[in-house]
């Protein structure tokens, strides 16, 4: 897949767009954009996490079985 979500990627935006939103240097509308791709880097970074708990988890289940 060529748009494939890089978790580590998002992190490090998540921790740029805190830094700039704390500085109170950016204007409200780009505030409220960064703000608002914040948000959406967390929902993908969340559906990721829990794709990986499921794969951890069927792991675990397939190894304990064995």
């Amino acid at each position: 897949m060529m748009n494939e979500f890089n978790f580590e990627a998002a992190i490090k935006r998540l921790e740029e767009i805190n830094d700039k939103l704390s500085s109170g240097s950016e204007s409200l509308d780009d505030s409220m954009k960064l703000f608002e791709e914040g948000l959406q880097l967390i929902q993908k970074s969340d559906k990721k996490l829990k794709g990986f708990e499921t794969s951890i988890n069927e792991l675990i289940d397939k190894y304990q079985g064995e």
